[in-house]
């Protein structure tokens, strides 16, 4: 037997006996050599026959012992002959823990607790932890055992801290000197020297010390973790993938540990696709294969929204950029290393053109300020996570029920749909179509959910189907319809994006609206077993603090507006009989009245007056409405809308009509008119910053919810 892989995947220490023993004896049987190292004893003589066989299969068991012992464990057992001795000998240090055998194995110093004898390596380590090479060689030349030593309560040597403190010639010094066995200490935290250098980032340092030994870089640190996933976890990518060319291929398959896995679910959370995307080509299954946290990457990837466009808010320009963009990327292979996030240039053709010169900055600025470098990333991110969830879906399409259900399908569909995911629900249904039945543990179907945590892109996707009247009719364990989901209250981050109560209102009575068309009628009515409620009746209980909280925002918003409308009104109405330059004062007509600007003045200041007027009486009317529920739907959100535009008019034309006047009485003086006038933009400006925004998003929820949030055009899919 060749064993060049340890049988263990956790090295011997003083804390993991229990779980090390059933590791390696797991082993030993599956190889047909536990039975010489749970009965073995003297070794027969050479001249006998068995002999040869025997003493092979105790040097077979003992290295596989060896190799699965790091040095401090190894160093009580090397001159130990028969693998049973070895065995029994591990067993003995166990159980004598606070023996001078046991405290030699727990230190790896050779000191036992005795603390006063690390005070002679005090000057070595001072001298590594502050890059002065020259006076750690002379101290290790009075004390060479100090190579090895561990400091007392963090076990950590020499090695580790000059790698914590990132020199590296000392650690290039010092892994010369040392053993390779000594390469693979590990601290009190489980982490090898080459684990905290992955965990940091210093490629120079990790090179050195696998050309050393590269058994350490299968060591885990105390979480079984190796360094290729230490250094993925932590973001730096040229370490990860340096480590990723000299990992053993063993270390990352499915059916070795979760190492891979862990690597491909980060890639989502990271946007680091490379490494990943190279893992799961060649192997598929780690697709549902469980992590280091117990998640498959498929349900890591069903949790984050901003791998798809579903998941991003884009403004309607921002969204015409995004369409336009073209991505052409190289062709996926799995044993290429193609994709870095964070420098995604495409080639284009004249891009080399614009390398120098000040078109290449005149640009360059230009995209920054469109964002469109930021859209192209965004956009190249999403057509990665669309190759990951495609390579995935053909791994779970031949899948039974039972494999499904242990690779987490099931909950990575309801975690899309509760993220908004639609992309993810489209392509794993349309891969395998049996799964649109599936159910959570309340047995609320995948629409159910949708509706319960407001999830719009995937709510429409039921006007695509043959069969929606089976989820419009399906009950939960408590009765509850998709009616019922519609009448409880939003979770708060669908609300929290939303201004104001009043509109918040709005946005539920619309969810219960469109819901209660497809929902039939008698559905309307059923009681449910929680709450023994109709739908309707549920949404009143669940929404009476936001109708009351609505209505406050309503008056409030409406009074802070109708002191200034009753303001303007009292202004423009003096101002119209008070006209610049005067009257006649024997006709009493005014004397500039065949003015053009004149006419300007009154005719802004009349459209300013029955404006003003307009919005006063409006923002009165929505200070004594009777605030039902359902004159949040349009009664309200209408009168808002023509209140805060009478208004906006009445400020406009407010200024104009003052400007107007001030050209009348000031003819013949540009330079002190112009800049006046300049000044009047500024009321209007800032009005416009300050409510134009609720007045478009009032606008929007109230006319265009249809067509922005609401699909009923969607074309069959499914």
């Amino acid at each position: 037997m060749e064993a060049t892989v340890a049988p263990s995947a956790i090295v011997l220490s003083e804390d993991n006996y229990e779980e090390w023993s059933v590791w390696v004896k797991t082993y030993l049987v599956a190889h047909d050599l536990w039975d010489i190292v749970e009965t073995g004893g003297d070794l027969p003589e050479p001249s006998q026959p068995e002999s040869k066989d025997l003493r092979k299969k105790n040097a077979q068991a003992l290295h596989a012992i060896h190799i699965s012992c790091g040095l401090d464990a190894f160093s009580l057992i090397k001159n130990v002959t028969t693998a049973k001795d070895a065995w029994d000998t591990l067993l003995t240090a166990k159980q004598q823990q606070n023996s001078s055998r046991y405290q030699g194995f727990l230190y790896d110093t050779g000191f036992g607790s005795d603390t006063s004898n690390f005070n002679e390596y005090k000057p070595f380590f001072k001298a590594v932890e502050e890059g002065r090479w020259e006076a750690a060689q002379e101290s290790l030349k009075m004390h060479p055992d100090a190579i090895r030593a561990r400091i007392p309560y963090s076990g950590r040597t020499a090695l580790h801290i000059a790698t914590d403190a990132g020199h590296p010639h000392i650690v290039e010094q010092l892994v010369h000197l040392m053993p390779e066995e000594y390469l693979e200490i590990r601290g009190d935290d489980g982490m090898t020297a080459l684990a905290a250098a992955a965990n940091k980032g210093f490629t120079r340092m990790a090179k050195c010390m696998v050309w050393k030994n590269k058994r350490i870089l299968s060591i885990g640190d105390a979480s079984n973790r190796i360094p290729l996933v230490l250094a993925y976890r932590m973001g730096h990518l040229n370490m990860a993938r340096y480590l990723y060319c000299v990992t053993p291929r063993e270390d990352l398959m499915p059916e070795t540990g979760p190492n891979g896995a862990t690597i491909v679910s980060e890639c989502f959370i990271e946007k680091k696709y490379d490494i990943a995307w190279a893992l799961i080509q060649r192997f598929p299954r780690l697709a549902i294969s469980r992590d280091h946290y117990d998640i498959t990457p498929l349900y890591a990837l069903s949790g984050v929204p901003s791998a798809f466009l579903s998941g991003m808010q884009l403004r309607f320009w921002q969204r015409w950029i995004y369409d336009c963009i073209k991505i052409q990327p190289a062709p996926l292979a799995a044993n290429d290393i193609y994709m870095n996030v964070g420098n995604m240039e495409n080639n284009e053709g004249n891009r080399r053109d614009f390398r120098s010169g000040i078109c290449h900055i005149l640009l360059k600025n230009l995209l920054r300020i469109l964002g469109i470098s930021h859209l192209r990333k965004m956009k190249l991110i999403h057509k990665r996570s669309s190759e990951f969830l495609v390579h995935m879906c053909k791994t779970i399409e031949h899948l039974d029920r039972s494999e499904m259900q242990t690779a987490g399908v099931n909950k990575a569909i309801f975690q899309a749909v509760e993220r908004g995911i639609s992309e993810f629900i489209t392509h794993i249904l349309m891969t395998k179509p049996e799964l649109l039945r599936s159910t959570n543990e309340k047995n609320r179907s995948i629409f159910h959910v949708a509706v319960e945590y407001r999830q719009e892109k995937i709510y429409n996707l039921i006007h695509g189907l043959r069969t929606k009247d089976v989820f419009a009719t399906h009950v939960d364990t408590s009765n509850n319809n998709m009616l019922h989901m519609a009448a409880m209250l939003s979770p708060f981050e669908q609300l929290n994006g939303i201004t104001g109560a009043a509109l918040k209102m709005q946005r539920e009575l619309q969810w219960f609206k469109e819901v209660e068309r497809i929902v039939p009628s008698q559905y309307r009515e059923k009681l449910n077993h929680t709450d023994c409620k109709r739908p309707r009746d549920l949404f009143t209980i669940h929404h009476k603090k936001l109708v009351e909280e609505g209505e406050k925002w309503m008056k409030d918003t409406a009074r802070s507006c109708s002191v200034v409308g009753a303001l303007i009104v009292t202004i423009m109405f003096a101002a119209a009989f008070t006209v610049p330059g005067g009257n006649n004062q024997d006709s009493g007509i005014p004397i500039f009245i065949d003015d053009k600007i004149f006419s300007l003045f009154i005719i802004s200041d009349a459209i300013s007056l029955f404006s003003s007027t307009t919005a006063s009486l409006m923002f009165l009317e929505i200070m004594t409405s009777r605030y039902a529920e359902e004159d949040f739907l349009k009664s309200l959100p209408t009168k808002m809308l023509i209140g805060l535009f009478s208004l906006f008019l009445s400020i406009a034309t407010m200024m104009l009509a003052f400007c107007a006047a001030l050209l009348i009485m000031l003819k013949g003086k540009p330079w002190t008119v112009f800049p006046v006038i300049s000044l009047a933009s500024v009321p209007v400006s800032l009005f416009v910053c300050m409510k134009f925004p609720l007045f478009v998003e009032i606008f929007n929820n109230t006319y265009r919810s249809r067509s922005r949030v609401f699909n009923r055009d969607v074309k069959p899919w499914l």
